[in-house]
């Protein structure tokens, strides 16, 4: 694929350097208990969080890590990332938009350190609407790395800290908010590559209501940073188009061949929230649609609004500034932002790349989804590959359009999403059999046979 190797070594200099020479603001909020929440042994740290009432409502601090604090413009360090644009994540290890020695250590937000920010308060109302705005740079430091998991058991215990009751409370509100906008997440569960020594396992993982409430304060603060982009007229969004009404009427004549009720007063939002994704056929349902919010990228402009800002999902404008260590167009959002908040000029720096972005990031995009394809498919054939021949139980959650024979069936016991095939139309939704016939982990290819 052509992906990117070590850094050369003009670019690891220059990020030793930048590491032990930051330009550092005269601000000092490290008085706020900041925690960071992440997945186990993350070290790239973009965020942390402090969630508190505010009289009737509610105030978000959120800390995101200040890559330009280490990054000149122009510099080995930021052209290398122009031509990354995104880290890659692969099974056990990953190919970094920036050098570890900021990714991961003077930039990340890692507990006890004293790291540069750019802090975003958000004030919010009993409803969780957001009611003011401030973004500025300043010191902060984290006091704990938590994980999903560690923390949804200690609030599941009653055992966690105080402030995760308000993260609750907002992000159930931000969550009513999505519905009553007309937004639509899919519930479908992540399918995971987990190592344990040198064995390898797939899974399928549902989410963690923690993790659902702070997606809600990256959601908020992106919601935030499009609005204020929008009333200065300069900036750069994130869309989704609305999807066509022939992409719909295909979905509800695959809800009518799963045997799902779908009434014709009940819209696509409203019907994507009545699945459950326990049941096979809603997977089915679910997986089909994936297809509708196809079409993501990212729009620049200055002076006049683009003609179509909207991310539709979200039901709302939104722009990516909360994950700069790990996406290239974060750095430049989040500069914006600073400079909008504080009523001074948009460095020149950040006017001169925001058309290219579009373009930058929709092929490390593409490269990203390519790479995590890969490596999710290679991790599959070496699972199987030992039992070629074998009969498994599976659920079918798509048919091909254009060949009903043909299609793809989930294996309940591995975890694994792949093609299969039979003599007829695929049962879409039912529970089946399934021989496998083909895993070749050389060309990352599997074979499924439907037997009837």
């Amino acid at each position: 694929m052509d992906l990117p190797q070590a850094f050369p070594d003009d670019v690891l200099s220059a990020a030793a350097q930048a590491a032990a020479n930051p330009r550092l603001p005269d601000e000092d909020r490290s008085d706020i208990p900041f925690v960071t929440v992440d997945p186990p042994g993350a070290m790239d740290l973009d965020q942390a969080l402090r969630v508190a009432r505010d009289g009737d409502g509610f105030v978000v601090y959120y800390a995101i890590a200040d890559v330009a604090a280490f990054v000149t413009p122009g510099d080995p360090v930021d052209l290398e990332a122009n031509r990354r644009g995104e880290t890659l994540y692969g099974a056990n290890d990953k190919v970094p938009l920036h050098p570890p020695a900021l990714s991961e250590d003077a930039a990340s937000l890692l507990p006890g350190q004293l790291r540069p920010a750019l802090l975003w308060t958000i004030r919010l109302d009993r409803t969780g609407e957001g009611t003011e705005l401030d973004v500025r740079r300043a010191m902060v430091r984290s006091r704990q790395r938590l994980d999903y998991e560690g923390v949804q058991q200690a609030i599941d215990a009653g055992q966690a800290d105080p402030m995760f009751e308000v993260l609750r409370e907002i992000g159930e509100l931000r969550m009513q908010r999505e519905v009553r906008r007309g937004g639509v997440s899919l519930p479908l569960p992540d399918q995971e590559i987990r190592g344990e020594g040198s064995n390898w396992r797939l899974e399928f993982r549902a989410r963690c209501p923690i993790e659902d409430w702070n997606e809600q304060i990256s959601l908020l603060t992106g919601m935030a940073a499009a609005h204020l982009m929008l009333e200065h007229g300069v900036g750069l969004l994130r869309t989704l188009p609305e999807p066509p009404p022939r992409a719909i009427g295909r979905l509800r004549r695959s809800a009518r061949a799963l045997g799902i009720d779908w009434p014709a007063s009940r819209n696509y939002p409203d019907f994507i929230r009545s699945l459950d994704p326990a049941n096979p056929r809603h997977v089915a349902m679910l997986v089909s649609c994936t297809s509708v919010l196809r079409g993501a990228g990212y729009v620049a402009f200055e002076g006049d609004p683009p003609a179509h800002p909207m991310h539709s999902a979200l039901a709302s404008t939104y722009t990516h500034v909360t994950a700069p260590l790990r996406r290239l167009v974060d750095r430049y959002t989040g500069e914006l932002c600073v400079a909008l908040c504080a009523g001074t000029p948009v460095p020149q720096w950040v006017l001169d790349a925001l058309p290219g972005l579009p373009r930058t990031m929709a092929a490390s995009s593409q490269r990203s989804g390519r790479y995590e394809r890969a490596v999710i498919d290679l991790a599959e054939t070496l699972v199987l590959a030992p039992h070629v021949g074998e009969l498994f139980d599976a659920s079918i959650v798509e048919v091909d359009d254009r060949d009903p024979a043909r299609g793809v069936a989930m294996l309940h016991a591995l975890a694994i999403e792949a093609p299969v095939s039979g003599t007829t139309a695929l049962p879409l939704g039912d529970v089946v059999r399934v021989r496998l016939q083909r895993a070749d982990p050389g060309q990352r290819l599997i074979d499924l046979e439907w037997i009837p």
